[in-house]
């Protein structure tokens, strides 16, 4: 058990005020980006989806990571088993099936999958860093993560099953395994993306993604107009643009008030921050992420366990990759991909599954072991 003075000691209170930072900026945003239908509902739903996020977090700073990293198998198996039900009696929306309806509430499992799978990857890599330069340790690990890529897929859902491969290479990297392995793989996993963006563009009757996904591709690549795929990437760029230095002010951003912007509180609140706060509120939140990053990272070089230091590794390359993706989205540099801002965007799954995995990452910190230099 702790005491006070362990967890006042090892609890990392700046990581956490960063995080509740992000919170309120996005729940700011999420009130003007909903204000135009005078309905207060997405605003309440997020206010308790934070509370309830607390005590989700609260209760995983209090787990020891170490014993419940040897359950790993279980908790892999669990949430296949959940993946592969959304398949089966997951509810469909705009073409895709991801949620599963509980009666009071809909959950997106594939957002809690990634925390599940930072947290067995983290422990399948550790038990195989030894030996993991070796072709039979990297196959097995490519292998164990095969199962919830396609499971996600075929949802289909490719944003976020990149992101679980992004996840691997990042926690790869973290590990015992030589560079030229990893920048072999980079350099074949790049030219193997290049190649596939060119025949999915090429061929329109091309059967690898789904066509809504392939014509967000094309709008991207080929600066599409709003009839193909790219009318929220345009009408995002318009309230960057409109947003100039200082914005419009909260709740003045006319592209945002007016609802010219769908999902103007989830996928694309940046650009709703960008028009109302302007150029240096966007410069202020991405420095805040960029804080949180750099924090992640330095806790976890201090962490001597390795499960832990990949654990750490793994949920802040999560947090890189989705702020990079969906900034590039929102600034028209990527396709629309559907993934949101960890912890500003609206919705319950994903923030949920991110204080999730901040109480893991907080876990770490709390039971690692102190040493003398």
């Amino acid at each position: 058990m702790f005491n006070k003075k362990i967890i006042l000691k090892k609890l990392d209170f700046v990581l956490i005020l960063l995080m509740c930072t992000l919170i309120s900026i996005g729940i700011l945003a999420i009130s003007s980006a909903t204000s135009f239908s005078e309905d207060l509902t997405p605003l309440i739903k997020q206010i308790l989806f934070f509370f309830i996020g607390l005590i989700l977090m609260i209760v995983t700073i209090f787990i020891n990571y170490r014993k419940v990293g040897d359950y790993y198998g279980i908790i892999y198996i669990v949430i296949n088993f959940i993946l592969l039900a959304v398949l089966i009696f997951g509810v469909s929306n705009k073409g895709a099936t991801r949620w599963i309806n509980l009666g009071f509430i809909e959950i997106q499992p594939s957002e809690f999958a990634k925390i599940a799978m930072i947290f067995c990857t983290a422990k399948i890599i550790s038990l195989k860093n030894e030996k993991i330069n070796s072709i039979i340790s990297i196959g097995k690990i490519f292998l164990f993560q095969f199962v919830p890529f396609i499971l996600i897929n075929i949802q289909p859902n490719l944003s976020t099953s990149i992101v679980i491969l992004t996840l691997l290479v990042v926690q790869l990297f973290a590990s015992n395994l030589k560079l030229k392995y990893i920048f072999s793989a980079t350099i074949i996993g790049l030219v193997i993306i290049f190649i596939g963006i060119g025949y999915i563009i090429k061929n329109p009757n091309q059967e690898i993604i789904n066509g809504y996904q392939r014509d967000r591709i094309v709008a991207a690549v080929t600066d599409g107009n709003s009839q193909n795929g790219s009318y929220q990437t345009n009408r995002s760029i318009d309230a960057i643009g409109s947003g100039g230095l200082y914005g419009k002010g909260i709740y003045k951003g006319a592209i945002s008030q007016l609802n010219y912007l769908p999902e103007s509180h989830n996928d694309f609140i940046v650009a709703t921050i960008a028009e109302e706060f302007g150029f240096y509120g966007v410069i202020i939140l991405l420095s805040i992420i960029i804080l949180f990053i750099a924090r992640g990272l330095y806790l976890a070089n201090n962490i001597t366990d390795d499960f832990g230091k990949l654990i750490i590794v793994g949920y802040i390359g999560m947090i890189a990759a989705q702020s990079f993706i969906n900034l590039g989205v929102v600034t028209g540099l990527l396709p629309n991909t559907g993934l949101t801002l960890p912890f500003v965007s609206y919705g319950g799954s994903s923030l949920w599954a991110n204080m999730i995995g901040m109480g893991l990452v907080l876990s770490v910190g709390l039971n690692r072991e102190d040493t003398m230099f």
